[in-house]
């Protein structure tokens, strides 16, 4: 008797992906068969790039763990996670927890998500002490005042985020060149 796969959801706007978010991906592909990277389209984030550029910036970061036999999808969806997760086929929904902070918001969607679809587990992965401040919004902040944000991005995001924000008259734009 074949048993099912089990699939993992990894939902996030990943706007950008952060080394944090690549911690969390590298641990859960350790504990699912198959694990699909969704990537949220919330526009009411204002994200800074389009959800086909974090779609394909995501793709780029994961591509190393691919190449050495992970089962990783990346996708985007704009629907209900939940809903999400049950087209798909997930069992259990990842999310990454940084801080205290964290537990509350997302302890109040588990339990929405659960009431909502009972088939579907959360299970929270811990960010390490290491990666636990580093957020995409902050990240953002820094990167756009002309920061060095090398220790909490890969160098890829590093140049396409310098890439986004150039320099002008001293002050900071978003180059229209790299617009998404």
């Amino acid at each position: 008797m074949k048993s099912k796969l089990r699939v993992g959801l990894y939902p996030g706007t990943f706007d950008p992906i952060t080394l944090g978010h690549y911690e969390i991906i590298c641990r859960a592909s350790k504990l699912v068969d198959k694990l699909v990277i969704g990537v949220a389209k919330n526009a009411g984030k204002g994200p800074l790039f389009d959800t086909k550029m974090r779609v394909k910036l995501v793709e780029a970061e994961v591509a190393p763990l691919i190449e050495n036999g992970a089962h990783i999808e990346v996708m985007s969806f704009d629907n209900l996670l939940v809903n999400y997760a049950q087209e798909i086929g997930a069992d259990v929904i990842i999310r990454g927890l940084r801080a205290v902070s964290d537990f509350e918001y997302e302890f109040q969607m588990a339990g929405m998500n659960h009431r909502m679809c009972r088939e579907v587990e959360t299970v929270f992965l811990m960010a390490s002490d290491r990666h636990q401040f580093i957020s995409s919004r902050f990240v953002k902040e820094i990167a756009v005042l002309g920061g060095d944000i090398s220790t909490f991005v890969s160098e890829r995001i590093v140049k396409v985020l310098e890439k986004r924000f150039s320099t002008e008259s001293g002050r900071k734009k978003i180059s229209p060149e790299v617009r998404d």
